[in-house]
């Protein structure tokens, strides 16, 4: 920043006092200025140390970081090598052309194995493009075999998704997409974040949700930030699921918020969370009374205390970063409810 220095006669004419005014604007602003820096450098994550091995069972970790207070706290744990490299062994980046040639296929299927009488079943493709077409004599079998054929589309795409772990999506702009589910990831990793919960637990009690989620906040926050890729456009390149983000102890937004859904829900399985997306980013909310000041919203009738798992400030449930509380005022963003209910063994 540059300061101009102003030297024209008319300004040495005005009044001293004005002049002292000017003097002491320029000094609150500096003061604040000062003031804002000094907060922002004192409420930084910070990871103390992060490290693993291999072991019998898979691989232990070790997290050491600071939290809200800047007091020390670390966490050891293992985790399984099912977990680790088995658990979404099928999840990779959306092709558009493969899922249509799968769910092409799959339609194909299941038409063969119980056709639809007295009509002919064609099946086509135009360059990239698959469709299925039904010919007979009688008017109102071929609209019936239509029907048919639209329902067995939405029940195989469906099911592609699930087990793709994608679904389609639709921003605060209206622009569509395939994006990653979130949600179904953050519930199929429950189990295995479980050597965790006896150890957040051991800090802070299951009956203060707040102090909870914080906990969980706080050690999410410090792990390293990798820049968030294209939500509608990336295909999923650059997600990392809950435990592929701690074995490479690094995450976009999106993979924290799911790490973060994933921790509360082993913690508290009862506890009904809601994932926010905005531009660029996300975040979560949960659904517990709000302490005065807190940012909050109201989805379905639910209202939700909002939580910020990116990092590297260390903000506390309620509070957002400033870009992300616009975003909230200004309605600029897509909810989606997470209220699976995880039955404990």
């Amino acid at each position: 920043m540059s300061i101009d220095y102003v030297t024209s006669a008319s300004f040495y004419s005005r009044d001293k006092n004005q002049v002292r005014l000017i003097s002491t604007s320029i000094t609150i602003v500096i003061a604040k200025v000062l003031l804002l820096l000094l907060f922002i450098s004192n409420s930084q994550a910070e990871q103390l140390s992060f490290s693993k091995k291999k072991i019998e069972q898979g691989y232990s970790f070790h997290y050491q970081w600071l939290d809200f207070n800047s007091e020390i706290q670390s966490m050891n744990f293992t985790l399984s090598n099912e977990g680790l490299f088995e658990r979404f062994r099928d999840f990779k980046s959306y092709q558009k052309n493969y899922a249509q040639k799968s769910i092409f296929r799959a339609i194909k299927k299941k038409l063969r194995r119980k056709p639809i009488p007295g009509v002919q079943i064609l099946y086509k493709k135009d360059n990239d493009h698959f469709y299925i077409e039904a010919r007979g004599i009688d008017k109102n079998k071929v609209a019936k075999a239509y029907q048919t054929i639209a329902e067995i589309e939405q029940e195989v795409t469906e099911q592609y998704l699930s087990e793709s772990y994608y679904q389609a999506f639709t921003d605060h702009l209206q622009n569509s997409g395939m994006k990653v589910n979130h949600g179904n990831i953050a519930n199929n990793s429950v189990a295995d974040l479980k050597p965790l919960k006896p150890l957040i637990l051991d800090r802070v009690s299951i009956r203060n949700i707040r102090k909870v989620t914080n906990y969980v906040l706080g050690f999410v926050q410090s792990i390293p930030y990798s820049k968030l890729e294209s939500r509608l456009t990336s295909s999923g390149a650059g997600f990392n699921t809950p435990l592929q983000l701690l074995w490479e102890n690094q995450g976009d937004c999106d993979s924290k918020m799911t790490l973060t859904a994933a921790l509360l829900r082993a913690l508290m399985p009862r506890i009904k969370m809601a994932l926010i997306f905005v531009d660029d980013h996300a975040f979560i909310g949960i659904n517990i009374p709000a302490k005065a000041g807190e940012l909050t919203i109201n989805h379905d009738g639910i209202n939700y205390v909002l939580g910020e798992p990116t990092g590297p400030a260390t903000l506390p449930l309620g509070v957002l970063a400033p870009t992300s509380e616009l975003a909230i005022n200004q309605g600029h963003y897509t909810v989606q409810t997470y209220h699976e209910i995880i039955v404990e063994q």
